[in-house]
Order: C-alpha cells, then sequence, then structure tokens
C-alpha cells in the first residue's frame, strides 16, 4: 500500500499516572502534577470536543481497575525480570490504596470512562506495567505476557482490545514491535528520525541529549519532523512516528513561550500544505502543575489547527486511524462529522479537499 499524503495532525498521550513515573519520584514527591492531571483529562477532553479532534490515550492497564484486590487478580504470571529492580512497578503494590478514592495516584477507572465517552477518542495501551523494552534483563516473552494482561483488562473494562501501542519511555525493539503485530495491534509510535531521540536504555541517557532536546523544542533543531505514514503490510503494525512532544510550561522559561508555540505551528503548516502527518504527543500529567498555561497553549494550536484544517483540508486522526487510512479516517461518518463541526463554528461546508 502506498504512502498516505492527506495532511492529518495525530495526538497521542501518555496516560499513566504514578506507574509512569514511579522510578523517577514517589507519589507524594509529583503529587501536583498527579492530582493536577486529574483535572487536565476533562478540560483536554473538553477542547478535543469543541475543535471536533480525534486522540489516541496510551493508557497503562494497570490504571483501569476499581480495587486492589481486582487489580491484584489481573496481575501477568510472568513478570519482567529488570536488572535493575527499582524499574519494576510491582513493588509497589503494597503501598496501593484500595480503590480510586483512597488512591488517585494509581487507578483511574472513572477517567478512563470519561475518555471512552468522549466521540473520536481512541483509547490504546500504554503496555500493562509502564514496560521497558530497552532495560537488562527483560525478555520479549516478559513483553508478550505484560500485553496479554493490558488487552485482557482493556477488553474487561470498555469490551475492545486496544489497537494502537505507545511503548514507554519510547524504548521499541523489533521484537516488541512484531509482539505487537502478532497480538493484533495495528499502529505504534515511533521515534523522531534524528539522533537525540534515538531509543536507548534509561541509564545510557546523556545531560547533552537532554539539553539538545529541550533546545530542539524551541529552536528547529531536528527539522519539522512530519512523515508520509506507510501503512504496513500483512499482520505487521505501522510507525506512526511521533513529530513533537508538547512539553509543559515552565515558569522559569516563560520568556520563551513564542518560540515553542511557533515551533509547532509552523511545523504543523507544514505538514498541512505538504501533505503529511503531524505527530504530537504529551502526558496529562505535564499539564497537572500549570493546567491554565498548558491548555492556553493547547488552545492555541488547536485553533491553527482548525483554520489548517479549513484551508487544506487537514484531517484529525488517531494512531489508528492514520495506520488504516482508507478504512477508518475517511469513512462517510468521519466526514459529516466534520461537516457539523465546521459549520457549527460558521464556516460553511468543508472545501472539496476534505472529500478526495
Amino acid at each position: 500500500m502506498p504512502a498516505d499524503t492527506t495532511a492529518a495532525l495525530v495526538i497521542s498521550l501518555d496516560f499513566e499516572l504514578h506507574w509512569g513515573v514511579h522510578d523517577k519520584w514517589s507519589a507524594e514527591g509529583y503529587r501536583r502534577n498527579l492530582l493536577g492531571a486529574r483535572a487536565a483529562v476533562p478540560a483536554m477532553l473538553a477542547l478535543f470536543r469543541e475543535f471536533a479532534v480525534h486522540a489516541t490515550w496510551a493508557t497503562v492497564g494497570l490504571l483501569f481497575f476499581e480495587s486492589k484486590r481486582e487489580l491484584l487478580a489481573g496481575l501477568p504470571s510472568r513478570r519482567p525480570a529488570y536488572t535493575r529492580d527499582e524499574l519494576s512497578p510491582y513493588g509497589l503494590l503494597s503501598s496501593v490504596g484500595e480503590n480510586e478514592g483512597d488512591d488517585p495516584f494509581h487507578f483511574a477507572p472513572s477517567l478512563i470512562r470519561c475518555i471512552a465517552e468522549t466521540p473520536h477518542q481512541e483509547i490504546g495501551t500504554h503496555t500493562f506495567s509502564h514496560y521497558y523494552c530497552l532495560e537488562a534483563g527483560q525478555t520479549p516473552g516478559d513483553f508478550r505476557a505484560d500485553l496479554e494482561a493490558a488487552t485482557a483488562v482493556m477488553r474487561r473494562k470498555i469490551g475492545r482490545a486496544p489497537r494502537s501501542i505507545v511503548f514507554p519511555r519510547n524504548q521499541t525493539t523489533a521484537a516488541c514491535i512484531a509482539e505487537c503485530g502478532a497480538l493484533g495491534l495495528t499502529a505504534y509510535r515511533g521515534n523522531q528520525p534524528s539522533w537525540i531521540y534515538r531509543e536507548r536504555p534509561d541509564g545510557d541517557e546523556s545531560l547533552l541529549r537532554r539539553g539538545i532536546r529541550l533546545a530542539d523544542a524551541y529552536l528547529p533543531l531536528s527539522g519539522g519532523n512530519a512523515a508520509r505514514i506507510d501503512p504496513a503490510s500483512g499482520a505487521a503494525a505501522t510507525d506512526v512516528p511521533a513529530s513533537r512532544y508538547l512539553r509543559p510550561y515552565a515558569p522559569a522559561l516563560r520568556r520563551l513561550e513564542p518560540l515553542r508555540l511557533r515551533r509547532i505551528t509552523t511545523d504543523l503548516t507544514d505538514a498541512a500544505t505538504s501533505g503529511r502527518t503531524y505527530h504530537l504527543w504529551w502526558h496529562p500529567h505535564d499539564f497537572g502543575a500549570h493546567l491554565h498555561e498548558n491548555l492556553r497553549v493547547l488552545r492555541r494550536i488547536l485553533i491553527c489547527f482548525d483554520r489548517l484544517r479549513e484551508r487544506y483540508g487537514m484531517e484529525s486522526r488517531t494512531m489508528e486511524e492514520a495506520a488504516n487510512p482508507g478504512r477508518t479516517a475517511r469513512s462517510s461518518a468521519a466526514r459529516e462529522s466534520t461537516v457539523i463541526y465546521m459549520r457549527s463554528r460558521g464556516h460553511g461546508a468543508p472545501s472539496a479537499a476534505l472529500h478526495s
């Protein structure tokens, strides 16, 4: 199948709460961000509704459970034997609370239901346990068991298996990608092509790479990173590569905010005019500490996208839709929702490019 040439915005969110940062922060030490994420999720969903945005919420399987008892019953029998014990979340289980009301850091069924009930939102997987594919000690078999557990709990809770995956810490391997395809996943978020984004174990990260990535959020060091999606054949999963991490608002860098916004809107515009896909991603907890400022930036990005949709026919797609453009994103239902949305905002009918 040839590469898709329709301009599109893909948004994916790594929904993980404390399971995603447990090896970096204690729940209390990261409390403001984690509790703020619980306000950020419905606020972002409201924005996505307003702008008819399709998004993928790659969700850690451990967040689906209603109670600790249910969680313990749903654990995989095979778990990763990381050389570094602190990487495993299973050591946290003794301190996890009884349910979401008691422990808002490790349970999120109410937020997941909120996502599932919002139009055009895909719930994907961020693995069951925030699994690290490049860390020493784990094996492809361990990964498969983890992914099977993630699929099982998602089927029970929302009646559907995941079709898209975001690898924690963006650690991908060919063996793990092959396991994804074998288990029915059709899309994964690959890394940006620049060397500063190349996948590697956590312990191999350097201050230099981190510093250059930070600068790249404000200056075009790695280019635009929009891509043409090349749908995989057979049972393989399709790479829907990342274009830009939407870094959270930082008070110390507030004077650089215009540069951060222009970095994204310029690249988004380039994707719209060149028929490529721009994949923006972040974590809900990124918005937690400065919710108002982060939502303001997101709104401005979506206003830019709205104009590009009207002018160039740029589409909003989930990861699953980006990987299967002929079957999903261009369905008559998707086109009709765009017509209704644009008329509601006073744009009239979409341009012919939307129907091509």
